[in-house]
C-alpha cells in the first residue's frame, strides 16, 4: 500500500519523537533507580515501554505505507535533579501531543483514517496518561515540598 509522502514523512519525525522520548525515560528511569527512587523507576521504565510501542506503532505504519523509516533519534534534552527530570519530561510529552495533533490533521487531509486513529489513541496515551501524571507530580512537589517527595519515591 503505498502512502502518500507528506503523510509517511510527518509520521516518520513522530516516530524520531517517540524513540527520543523512549531513550530520555530510560535515561531518566536509569537515574532514579541509582538515586534509589524505586517508585519513580518503575514508572518511568513504564514508561520507556510505551513509548517503545508507540515508536513500534509508527514504524509499522510507515513501513505499510512504503515508506522507510528514520531511527535517529532527536537530540536527548536530560535533567539535572528530580524536578528537573520531570519537567522535561512533561516538556517531551507536550511537544509530543502538539505534534500528534498536527499529525491527525495532516491525516485527515489526505484521508489516511487508519493512521489518524492510531495518532488519535498515542496522543489518548499522551494527554490521559504520561502527561496528567507528570504534572501530577510536579503538582506534589510543590505541594509536600521535594524532600517529602523524594522521600515518598522510595
Amino acid at each position: 500500500m503505498q502512502g502518500h509522502p507528506e503523510v509517511i514523512d510527518y509520521l516518520k519525525e513522530l516516530l524520531r519523537g517517540e524513540l527520543t522520548a523512549r531513550d530520555q525515560y530510560f535515561a531518566h528511569s536509569r537515574i532514579y533507580e541509582d538515586q534509589g527512587l524505586s517508585k519513580l523507576f518503575a514508572r518511568m521504565d513504564h514508561e520507556m515501554q510505551e513509548e517503545t510501542q508507540h515508536a513500534d506503532a509508527l514504524l509499522r505504519r510507515i513501513l505499510m505505507l512504503g515508506g522507510r523509516p528514520d531511527m535517529r533519534p532527536k537530540e536527548l534534552n536530560l535533567g539535572e535533579n528530580v524536578p528537573d527530570m520531570l519537567r522535561k519530561d512533561l516538556a517531551a510529552e507536550y511537544s509530543v501531543r502538539d505534534n500528534l495533533r498536527k499529525g491527525m490533521a495532516l491525516c485527515e487531509q489526505y484521508g489516511d483514517y487508519v493512521s489518524r486513529d492510531m495518532l488519535l489513541q498515542q496522543l489518548r496515551d499522551t494527554e490521559e496518561d504520561h502527561t496528567y501524571w507528570l504534572e501530577k507530580q510536579l503538582a506534589l512537589i510543590e505541594q509536600v515540598g521535594l524532600q517529602n517527595y523524594l522521600q515518598s519515591q522510595m
